[in-house]
């Protein structure tokens, strides 16, 4: 490799830059250095430093979500005034609903 310096013109979000550089500044680094280390990462790995996923969608995210919630069916009772009537000690988290909302 030589040490001859090259140019690299990117254009970036002013904000996601300015963020970047306050972060870098607390590192220590500036961006030349960052940019250069990032560079000299993807050669010594041969790939990106970091593996680059699809954000799913928000529908993606509630199916998700709907298949990993593992709902218990409690059965509930009344009292004559119909007050819930709930073991506090058996269902600590249905028992701070019913009282707290």
């Amino acid at each position: 490799m030589t040490n001859a310096k090259a140019k690299v013109n990117v254009k970036i979000d002013a904000d996601i830059k300015e963020l970047a550089t306050i972060f870098l500044e607390r590192m220590g680094l500036d961006q030349t250095t960052a940019i250069e280390m990032f560079y000299r990462q993807i050669i010594a790995e041969r790939r990106l430093p970091f593996q680059p996923v699809v954000t799913p969608s928000l529908d993606e995210q509630i199916i998700s979500a709907a298949i990993k919630k593992t709902s218990q069916i409690i059965e509930l009772s009344a009292d004559k005034d119909g007050n819930i009537l709930i073991d506090k000690n058996s269902h600590p988290a249905v028992y701070d609903w019913a009282v707290n909302g």
